[in-house]
Parts: structure tokens; C-alpha cells; sequence
């Protein structure tokens, strides 16, 4: 097989490192259109501790060593408030351009975190299973004819919501890693064992919490088939990717961290004139069943500096205002606390959505603590409503073709 890469691919990618080489700025090329970064937080974060209804006894009475203190919460309005390790969302709030979805879940909630996640990742009801991810409908629907890349996942799983009927998109944990053979190697054998390695399950998966689910594929829908049609097909060029990735340099710093890296790997593509639409990060961890307190904590401060670098980043670029980033986890923990001193796996949670076109604000309502189905916080904004308004007023997509319904849009867009 010839690796050689089509022409018009080869001037397409030429044109970008052109076009880019003066300004991080996308100017009039198509490449300047809005872009989606989804945020995946894996495990099931808790969202009670996350946006804190700390005028609500009954928090207090569920939760009486979990808890976050009236005194170390972050007002953001009358009985709520951020954890205090939101810091940087709490800024971009404050300037406008972060909004905070209450309640979001789905009718007929599961508690698992695979089901629940592949849910969340096909926008399909609770009693119906789809192939394809919402993502790929899109990609279906209104990204014919496009380039490869038109949406990159960083990690080493290809998320269920990139499977599609046509497939689109890349999914890499590192340029490096983006390489279909070993330098100065021809060999078949090293071919397979490179693009395999590409592909491999992220190990820490495999320990007591929860890293990074990309929801169930089936084995026609595979990582390796999904690859296999996206990257080799088209026969992308691993060496242009790595290029751009290594011409441009975050133009703020960005803190340490596996999540960080990925946004740093986004703002660089960013920058270096990826025609991308979409792009998928993920932050696993948040399975805390046990000894809560200071692993959420490390969690969301984690998140929060990595976030906060990012919109830092895009407005260094002249990107902020082309650049939307939701986050998602595929359900929120119970009211009450366990006897270990974490919680266990619930339904309804906050989410967050930032960026240049966002309005501030709080949208839908806080659930109420003690009106509960089995202990869990019943949702009041359904997920595909706030996939809807992304849809629909962000990327100019019909949502209810992607989604396979119609669903009411909010206001934050």
C-alpha cells in the first residue's frame, strides 16, 4: 500500500500552514467558523458538591462530614455557590460568558456508568439503543465532503458519539502518537504494532476509579474499524498534523495535568488553522465512592485551572469569540453520603457552557433535596435540550435531525 497522501489534501494542508503562519487568527479561508469543545468528565461528578445549594438544610443534614462550608463556597447567587476550587469559572461567569445549566438529566435515569454514558453519547431515551453517536449524526447530517478532521478527539478511546454512518474524525492522544509506522520503517509488522499502540485501552481504566468511558461500541463499530476508515482511507498525513502541532506554541501558560495537556493540544490545532469542528476531551476520576472530599477537590481544581488557561488562550488568540465548551458527566451522585465518606451514583447534575457567545446566566433550577426518585435529585432540563441549543444556534445544524426529536432550546446562546 502507498502512503502517499492525496492532492488535495496535500494543498489543503499547505494552505492552512500558509494561511497561519503570520496570525493565529483564522481569517476567511472556512476555517474561521464556530467550534465545539466537549469536555467529558468521566465517573459521575458530583454536582451537589460542584454548584452548592448552601442555604438548603436539608444539604447539611445529608451530607454532615461532605459538606462544603457556607464559608469556603464561591457565591454565585442567592442560596448557591461554586466549590472553591472554581475560581476561573467564576470569572468567566462574572464576565458574561459562562453559563450554568441546573437539573440536567433524562427521563428514566441509569445508574450505570457505561448504559448511562452511551445515553448521553447517542442522545437516544433510556429505553433505546442507536449505533451512532449524536456527534456522528451530525457529522452525517451536515459534514459531508469534509475534511478528515473535521472532528478530533484527544485520547487514546474513540467516544461513541463521534460513531457515525460516514465516519469523520481523528482520535490521538499525542502527535507522536499519530504516526502509521515507525520511523525509518517499512515493515508491515511495524505498521500494525504502531497503529494498534495508537489504539490501545488507556490503563488507568483499570483501577478503582473510573478513568475515561467512551461509552459502548459494538465490534462493527469498533476503535480500531472506526480508525481504520477515518485515518487510514483517507490516508491523512501524520507528519502535517504533528507540524502544526509543533509550529504553534500555547501563547499562556498552561498548568500541569493530563486535561490541561489535551486543551493545550486543542489550542494549538486551534491556532495552526485545523479545519475542525468539533473537538473531545476527556477528565476521568470522578467515581467517588470513597474519601470524597479532597480527590473531588484535586479534580475540580484541576479542571478549573485547565479551563481557565484555555479561555485564556483563545483570547490571546482572537479565538474566544469562534470557540464554545461544554461539559458533561454522564450522571451526578446521590443526596446522602455513604458510609465511606463519598457518594454513590445518581442521576440529575449541573453542567457548564462557556465561550465568547455564551450569556451568563443560571438556567433551569436547582432540584429539589428532599422531593427524590430513590434518593436521587430528578432532573428539570433535559441534556438534548442544551445539545438542541448547541445545535441549533451555535453550529447552525438541525438538531432535530440530528437528534431524532425536537427539543426545546435554552437561552444561552
Amino acid at each position: 500500500m502507498a502512503w502517499t497522501v492525496p492532492a488535495f489534501l496535500e494543498r489543503t494542508f499547505l494552505a492552512l500552514d500558509a494561511q497561519a503562519a503570520d496570525s493565529a487568527v483564522q481569517v476567511a479561508t472556512g476555517k474561521d467558523g464556530p467550534i465545539l469543545v466537549v469536555l467529558q468528565l468521566a465517573g459521575g461528578n458530583d454536582g451537589l458538591n460542584t454548584v452548592v445549594p448552601f442555604e438548603d438544610d436539608a444539604y447539611y443534614r445529608a451530607r454532615p462530614s461532605l459538606a462544603v462550608s457556607p464559608r469556603d463556597i464561591i457565591r454565585v447567587s442567592d442560596g448557591l455557590g461554586f466549590h472553591q476550587k472554581l475560581t476561573g469559572l467564576k470569572s468567566l461567569y462574572d464576565e458574561g460568558n459562562l453559563a450554568l445549566i441546573q437539573g440536567v438529566g433524562y427521563p428514566n435515569p441509569n445508574r450505570s456508568h457505561f448504559r448511562s454514558t452511551e445515553i448521553w453519547q447517542t442522545a437516544v431515551d433510556a429505553d433505546k439503543v442507536d449505533r451512532h453517536g449524536w456527534i456522528g449524526r451530525y457529522f452525517d447530517s451536515c459534514c459531508a465532503g469534509a475534511d478528515p478532521a473535521v472532528g478530533v478527539s484527544i485520547g487514546k478511546q474513540t467516544p461513541q458519539a463521534f460513531s457515525a454512518e460516514n465516519p469523520h474524525g481523528i482520535s490521538l492522544s499525542r502527535p507522536e502518537q499519530f504516526r502509521f509506522v515507525s520511523e525509518n520503517s517499512s515493515d508491515p509488522a511495524a505498521t500494525e504494532a504502531a497503529f494498534r499502540q495508537m489504539t490501545e485501552m488507556d490503563e488507568e481504566n483499570t483501577g478503582g476509579s473510573i478513568g475515561d468511558l467512551p461509552g459502548m461500541v459494538s465490534n462493527e463499530g469498533s476503535t480500531v474499524d472506526f480508525l481504520r476508515k477515518t485515518t487510514l482511507d483517507a490516508q491523512v498525513s501524520s507528519d502535517k498534523i504533528l507540524e502544526i502541532s509543533r509550529k504553534f506554541r500555547p501563547m499562556v501558560r498552561y498548568p500541569g495535568g493530563q486535561l490541561a495537556e489535551s486543551l493545550s493540544l486543542v489550542g494549538r490545532l486551534i491556532a495552526g488553522g485545523m479545519p475542525t469542528r468539533i473537538y473531545y476531551v476527556s477528565q476521568g476520576g470522578y467515581d467517588t465512592h470513597s474519601g470524597q472530599a479532597n480527590s473531588h477537590a484535586r479534580l475540580l481544581g484541576e479542571m478549573d485551572a485547565a479551563l481557565s488557561a484555555f479561555a485564556a488562550d483563545m483570547k490571546a488568540q482572537g479565538n474566544y469569540e469562534r470557540v464554545v465548551v461544554m461539559t458533561f458527566s454522564e450522571f451526578g451522585r446521590r443526596v446522602e453520603e455513604n458510609a465511606s465518606k463519598g457518594t454513590d451514583h445518581g442521576a440529575a447534575a449541573p453542567l457548564f457552557v462557556f465561550g465568547g457567545g455564551v450569556k451568563a446566566g443560571i438556567y433551569g433550577k436547582q432540584p429539589s433535596l428532599t422531593e427524590l426518585n430513590e434518593g436521587d435529585l430528578i432532573h428539570n432540563v433535559d441534556f438534548r435540550s442544551v445539545y438542541a441549543t448547541v445545535l441549533d444556534k451555535w453550529l447552525k445544524a438541525p438538531s432535530e435531525v440530528v437528534l431524532k426529536q425536537k427539543f426545546a432550546g435554552l437561552d444561552f446562546v
